[in-house]
């Protein structure tokens, strides 16, 4: 029987990758020079710390790392950005948080979803992914077109084609 699974995964390595092209980019740009800006990556958190003199400085630094995301075929949907703090020494910084599987509320949507299609297919929440099994490998394929077009506000991913 054909299946799908349904999940919401960050590539971390190419996140890496983005983050030490933001690195790059601000040593190199005007705007930046003689500027003390930090950009870290705490894989076993899932998040980015942002620190930079101003909040000015931040933001460019944020729209930096949504740039190069996108470059790395990363959707920006999976970065939580927080909001904006001041350090002691008047400095600006931010946490963005990396948001890995699908909550279970948004899980819940998603098979409301599915079954509002009334495609012959059965939709199943295992954990933080999704498996959707039918009869015909071409209503998994509209399941998952259909899916493209929604906004659940976290990127998803297909895998585990299953003929």
């Amino acid at each position: 029987m054909p299946s799908v699974d349904i999940v919401s995964d960050v590539d971390l390595q190419a996140l890496d990758n983005a983050i030490n092209n933001v690195k790059r980019e601000t040593t190199s740009r005007y705007d930046f020079r003689n500027v003390k800006s930090e950009i870290t990556l705490d894989r076993k958190e899932k998040k980015i710390h942002l620190e930079s003199v101003d909040d000015v400085k931040v933001k460019a630094m944020t729209e930096m790392l949504i740039g190069q995301a996108v470059r790395f075929n990363l959707d920006p949907k999976c970065l939580d950005f927080g909001k904006m703090d001041a350090t002691a020494q008047g400095e600006a910084e931010m946490e963005v948080k990396i948001k890995e599987g699908i909550a279970k509320e948004t899980a819940q949507k998603i098979v409301k979803f599915i079954k509002s299609l009334k495609l012959k297919v059965e939709p199943a929440i295992q954990g933080e992914q999704l498996r959707v099994t039918g009869k015909s490998i071409d209503d998994l394929q509209e399941i998952m077109r259909q899916l493209k077009e929604q906004d659940y506000d976290i990127p998803l991913q297909f895998v585990n084609m299953k003929r």
